[in-house]
């Protein structure tokens, strides 16, 4: 399993326990990822530390004097052979 911390905007997109879907964008040394649609994103990731996941499920949503952020845990365990 593996955990990433999304930036949301708004209150109330997302609940804890909601499966999510995410979309991978590319920057030219980072990915960053997006829950879909356009509810939340992710801050840049190493391109070693890509995810392999586009599946997560919303384990918190929390807020703080910066905004709200989700946390979300994917699966990345490697199917067996």
């Amino acid at each position: 399993m593996r955990t990433l911390e999304f930036k949301m905007e708004r209150e109330g997109l997302l609940h804890k326990g909601q499966k999510v879907q995410i979309t991978e964008g590319v920057l030219p040394s980072n990915y960053y990822y997006t829950i879909a649609p356009s509810l939340a994103m992710s801050g840049n990731i190493p391109l070693n530390q890509r995810l392999k996941s586009r599946e997560g499920v919303v384990t918190d949503v929390r807020e703080n004097e910066r905004g709200y952020y989700v946390t979300a845990v994917f699966d990345e365990e490697e199917p067996r052979r």
